[in-house]
């Protein structure tokens, strides 16, 4: 963490970057401490689950310090930069010059620097100082989301009182503040067990709570590594590790109650223990891009009760109908364009399908308007930009914004906002050199349909046995809101133009 020794600042948080998203990753700073920055210019490149973003400070003034190194992940709510407004002619900042950028949210920083605690005691904020803070943001954080506070849900969290005066100590890269009433090194009961907290358990994330409450972990037993203590899904995550490697409940015991560090190297890994590390392996953490796949394709499994068909389609009238229009000039018109529009125009006559089931209200919500996600395939992992109204698009336009989202995605720079609100989706795995697919629903959605390779095969095609370019279609599709007579005539009827693209002049 930078600081700058001058000027009142104003503290910027990490913004609500979108649905669902409680933590990014510092990829990279594009300020240093003392830097002058305008107004909605951007300080900070994050990484969150869905994509890379550059942060924009709604502050204008002289950056007086930086929350975080790079590689670092906050949660959302955490302090990014302070910033020196000026408020006199000269530009000069306040007075009182680090008071703001000593207090971040309302908490106590223990500076990591120098492993000492804070000689300027317990730190406050200043309500009006904040509240000026709020009113003088830009609003303009990111399109679609503001520069408020974060959601009453993240509770604030009052630091322990001794954490002035106390010593600071590190246990296996974590920060522990050991105040002056501790009790005895021995974890007994004359004393409170160290790094024991009053008040609210300093956690943000639901997603952490679940985990240690699946694990029947104390969260008040923990100390954290984050902002002010704050507990990660990476302390949780380390704790549970350390406790399978020392042999279960007894060493778990012993960690927690002070009697011996937290260490998964002080025992030796039994080859029968869970979790425990054996040679030959490699483990992976599921966190960014990869993590979100994952809890999102295990929910889907969870709660969607899936059905799949398929069919094998002659494309041969739809190849020569795409060269065709190449060859008239202008844009060329993108395989996939075609392919969208075809699943427009069957969402057209099946609507049943560009739906989602409503688990609370118990009710299937259907849309008007088709927002068509896509599969693609990046070096961060799979990704679903969504085309806006693909249903008002003709080919030349889904083709251009095809390709202009599918850069976007391989460059890391699609928005939020690209990546959510898809009311049905196509998954081209053809490009992959496969036939067939039993895909998994894109959730909260009802449907996907996928494509697969479009190789030359036998094909009795007029009566006669000819090489045509053949394709399997599949559908799959949430049971709840059609039978398998609707998903069938979908399937049929976007089979139908495939072979027969003239079948869309009816509905152009």
């Amino acid at each position: 963490m930078a600081h700058a020794s001058e000027g009142r600042g104003q503290e910027f948080r990490l913004p609500d970057l979108g649905e669902g998203l409680t933590e990014a990753e510092i990829v990279r700073w594009l300020v240093e401490v003392g830097d002058v920055v305008a107004v909605d210019q951007p300080v900070v490149e994050v990484e969150t689950a869905k994509a890379m973003v550059e942060v924009p400070c709604p502050y204008g003034g002289v950056v007086t310090a930086r929350f975080g190194e790079e590689g670092t992940e906050l949660p959302v709510g955490a302090p990014l930069v302070t910033v020196a407004v000026g408020t006199g002619e000269d530009g000069a900042a306040p007075a009182a010059g680090t008071e703001a950028a000593a207090s971040a949210g309302g908490e106590s920083r223990v500076a990591e620097s120098t492993g000492a605690a804070s000689t300027g005691g317990e730190s406050r904020v200043a309500e009006p100082v904040a509240a000026r803070a709020e009113a003088a943001g830009s609003g303009n954080v990111l399109v679609g989301y503001g520069t408020s506070e974060a959601p009453a849900r993240r509770r604030r969290v009052r630091p322990d009182r001794r954490a002035g005066t106390g010593a600071v100590a590190r246990t296996n890269g974590r920060v522990r503040v050991a105040g002056p009433a501790d009790g005895p090194a021995d974890g007994s009961a004359d004393g409170p067990v160290e790094g024991s907290v009053d008040g609210p358990v300093p956690v943000i994330s639901p997603l952490v709570r679940r985990l240690a409450r699946q694990n029947d972990l104390d969260l008040r037993e923990l100390t954290g590594s984050g902002p002010d203590g704050l507990i990660l899904r990476a302390d949780v995550e380390y704790a549970l590790r350390a406790s399978a490697a020392q042999g279960g409940r007894a060493a778990d015991h012993e960690a927690r109650t002070g009697r011996a560090p937290v260490a998964a190297s002080t025992a030796p890994a039994s080859a029968t223990t869970p979790g425990a590390p054996r040679s030959g392996t490699v483990r992976t953490p599921l966190k960014g891009v990869r993590g979100a796949v994952a809890d999102k394709l295990s929910r889907s499994r969870r709660e969607i009760p899936d059905a799949t068909c398929w069919v094998d389609a002659d494309a041969t009238g739809l190849m020569r109908a795409r060269t065709a229009m190449n060859a008239s000039g202008g844009p060329k018109i993108s395989l996939i364009a075609l392919l969208a529009r075809i699943c427009t125009a069957a969402l057209a006559r099946f609507p049943e399908l560009n739906a989602t089931v409503d688990t609370e209200a118990r009710e299937i919500v259907r849309f008007d308007d088709v927002h068509l996600g896509f599969a693609a395939q990046t070096d961060r992992g799979l990704v679903v930009p969504v085309v806006r109204d693909a249903h008002a698009r003709d080919a030349e336009g889904l083709t251009a914004e095809f390709a202009r989202l599918t850069e976007a995605a391989h460059e890391g720079r699609l928005t939020p906002g690209e990546l959510t609100g898809g009311t049905f989706t196509l998954n081209n795995y053809g490009v992959f050199g496969v036939d067939g697919s039993t895909p998994i629903i894109n959730h909260p959605e009802a449907a996907m349909l996928g494509v697969g390779r479009i190789v030359a095969k036998p094909w009795v095609h007029e009566g006669e046995l000819a090489v045509r370019q053949v394709v399997q279609l599949s559908l799959t599709f949430d049971h709840r809101v059609c039978d398998g007579g609707t998903a069938g005539g979908f399937l049929r009827y976007v089979a139908d133009c495939v072979e027969q693209p003239a079948v869309l002049l009816r509905t152009l």
